[in-house]
C-alpha cells in the first residue's frame, strides 16, 4: 500500500549574523522547530511559505529573501495516518535570508498560536534532539546539506 504524505514547507530564517529563528511549540514545550506549514490546493510551495511565516512568526514576505531550497524530505507520523488520511509529511525546507542589518524581530501577538516562545541561535547549537523526534533525522539531513560547517558539528549528535 503507497503511502500519502502531505505536501509541506519549512522556513530556516537567518540573520545576517548567522543565527536562525526556532520556535517552541505551544502543544508540545518541550519541542522546538523551524516554522512550517502545508501547502495549500492551488499554491506554491514558496506561496505557502511566505503565508506560514506570516502566520506562525510574524514576519512580512518582504523582511527575506530565499537563498536556498532542500527537499523532498519525508517523515512519517509515529501514531499512523492523521484524520486526512496522511501518514506523514513531504517537506521542502527554505533558507531565507534577512538581509537587514536591523532585520524585523518576530511578533507573536498577532499569529496563529503555533509557537509560545522564539529565540534566535547558532545553526552549530541547533537542539536538533529537542526537536519533535519523527523530525530529527530530516532536520540533521537539512542542516548538514543547508551549513556543511565545522568539525565536531552538534547537528551529527544523536
Amino acid at each position: 500500500m503507497n503511502k500519502r504524505y502531505r505536501p509541506n514547507v519549512a522556513a530556516i530564517l537567518q540573520r545576517s549574523d548567522g543565527l536562525v529563528l526556532i520556535g517552541q511549540r505551544t502543544d508540545f514545550p518541550e519541542s522546538w522547530q523551524f516554522p512550517q506549514g502545508g501547502v495549500d490546493r492551488g499554491e506554491s510551495p514558496e506561496e505557502a511559505l511566505c503565508r506560514e511565516v506570516s502566520e506562525e512568526v510574524g514576519i512580512a514576505a518582504d523582511a527575506y529573501r530565499i537563498t536556498a531550497r532542500s527537499g523532498p524530505h519525508r517523515y512519517d507520523f509515529p501514531a499512523g495516518p492523521d484524520r486526512r488520511g496522511f501518514d506523514g509529511q513531504e517537506q521542502f525546507y527554505f533558507l531565507c535570508s534577512l538581509p537587514a542589518a536591523t532585520p524585523p524581530e518576530p511578533d507573536l501577538s498577532g499569529t496563529c498560536g503555533e509557537f509560545s516562545a522564539l529565540r534566535w541561535v547558532d545553526v552549530y547549537d541547533f537542539p536538533v534532539h529537542l526537536a519533535p523526534k519523527m523530525k530529527q533525522e530530516v532536520y540533521r539531513a537539512v542542516l548538514r546539506q543547508l551549513f556543511p560547517g565545522k568539525p565536531g558539528n552538534p547537528i551529527d549528535s544523536p
